[in-house]
């Protein structure tokens, strides 16, 4: 059996005196997609960022495909198969669609796999291919997010983090993200997504963890969680 895609154990951050994840504990399966849902400042993006290695934190355990990597530096990671999706998209605005997309291809070697790699992201995202040659500061948000998504890809990650994937996205837009994150599943990339949509968040991923004041709630299959009145009423305000 395969080694879980990723496995956090006791995870804790501290902002000062003020705790913002107390030992919080989940596994992302290989080839599986978990959501992190929950309200503003439950500790979602916390989350995700001490998983990289962002912000300082305290972790039992924190493996890669079995690779014990909680002494691993945020920098290192993509070379231990993490691409990651920052909230706010943060591309290179006065840089090409395409010289965006090779910055993510730095840990590699120059080659045949990176040029195939750049093809597979043209064919997930068309209009990047469209507009490979403009400058990533006059495309949309939304072409701007699939950007940030492709970025990361171009590591060829074995797990992919998201963070807020579809903020400020039209509900057009918001779809075509949701079928490119399926389209990813699908071909077996392991995610973990941080989310407000919750309609995003149930559609991409197979499992959810509720986070509520910096701990686990509750977690569930995504199915079961979409149609559970607790959180639908308390933690997603439907």
């Amino acid at each position: 059996m395969s080694p879980d895609a990723l496995t956090v154990e006791d995870l804790t951050v501290r902002y000062g005196g003020v705790c913002a994840v107390e030992q919080v504990s989940f596994t992302v399966p290989a080839g599986g997609c978990v959501g992190i849902i929950g309200a503003n400042g439950a500790g979602k993006t916390s989350t995700l960022k001490a998983v990289l290695g962002l912000v300082p934190r305290t972790v039992g355990g924190l493996r890669l495909n079995g690779e014990d990597v909680s002494r691993v530096k945020a920098r290192d990671m993509v070379r231990h198969g993490v691409g990651y999706v920052p909230e706010g998209r943060h591309v290179f605005p006065g840089l090409s669609v395409e010289k965006n997309l090779m910055l993510g291809a730095y840990a590699q070697r120059w080659n045949a796999s990176v040029r195939t790699q750049l093809d597979e992201v043209f064919a997930l995202f068309p209009v990047l291919g469209e507009m490979r040659a403009r400058l990533a500061g006059a495309l949309s948000g939304g072409q701007q997010q699939m950007l940030a998504i492709g970025r990361a890809l171009m590591s060829r990650p074995k797990l992919l983090l998201l963070d807020e994937p579809s903020m400020g996205l039209s509900p057009k837009l918001v779809e075509e993200i949701l079928a490119a994150l399926q389209r990813l599943a699908a071909d077996g990339l392991s995610m973990l997504l941080v989310e407000q949509n919750a309609k995003l968040t149930f559609e991409a991923t197979d499992r959810c963890l509720v986070m509520e004041n910096g701990t686990v709630a509750m977690t569930g299959s995504s199915s079961e969680l979409r149609h559970d009145t607790r959180v639908r009423k308390v933690y997603l305000g439907l």
